[in-house]
């Protein structure tokens, strides 16, 4: 498969980004700066510089063409104030979504958060981290022209990953380290009976493989 990348230099994108290259995928990976694509490379991406804050939808949609999978994992990082959860959690994800349906690239995963939701009262920034993101949810699960899956990990930890998780529509909050979060994104991607499925991840007893099967189709 070809894969693009939203957020391409993120902690869990690179980690995304070795695993599909390392099985023989195509990856392509957005990123804002050109002095990140070394890191992209190395990971065997390839590196398309563009910024979602300012792209138009039919500049994304030109690097999407010809994908057969969309990746959502970019995020404004916790030092970043709420203006940037809007135009990057919120408003680039919702750009990327319709630049997908544009192109053509019907499977789309998202990497969102444990409690995202566009109701959630407060006005402390990750208030408007959690607002931010339940409206960039709510948008992916509108477009009838994606196949989406909408994935909201719980704690993210830098833990070596064992590769035993719980995936199900509610877990409970807890950890769960970021080279689970990636191993389960690639299985997303191979696992199409997924879609339309919003799903909690946090570390468990099940093998990857295992937990996206058992919730496929359901």
């Amino acid at each position: 498969m070809r894969i693009v990348i939203a957020g391409g230099h993120g902690q869990i994108a690179l980690r995304l980004e070795a695993l599909l290259a390392a099985r023989g995928d195509e990856v392509a990976g957005i990123i804002r700066k050109a002095e990140q694509g070394d890191a992209l490379r190395a990971a065997g991406a390839e590196p398309v510089v563009l910024d979602l804050e300012s792209a138009t939808v039919e500049e994304v949609a030109a690097r999407l063409q010809g994908a057969d999978a969309a990746v959502f994992a970019a995020g404004a990082g916790p030092g970043s104030g709420t203006a940037r959860k809007d135009t990057v959690d919120k408003g680039a994800a919702v750009l990327f979504a319709d630049a997908a349906v544009r192109a053509g690239v019907r499977r789309f995963v998202i990497v969102s958060s444990m409690g995202a939701d566009a109701g959630h009262e407060g006005d402390e920034i990750f208030d408007v981290y959690l607002r931010a993101k339940g409206a960039a949810d709510d948008h992916v699960r509108g477009q009838e022209g994606l196949d989406w899956t909408v994935l909201r990990p719980g704690q993210l930890t830098d833990d070596a990953g064992n590769g035993l998780v719980r995936l199900e529509a509610r877990t409970g909050r807890g950890p769960i380290p970021r080279d689970d979060v990636a191993a389960v994104l690639a299985e997303l991607l191979d696992t199409p009976a997924t879609t339309g499925l919003t799903l909690e991840l946090i570390s468990g007893s099940a093998p990857v493989t295992v937990a996206v099967k058992s919730v496929a189709g359901n």
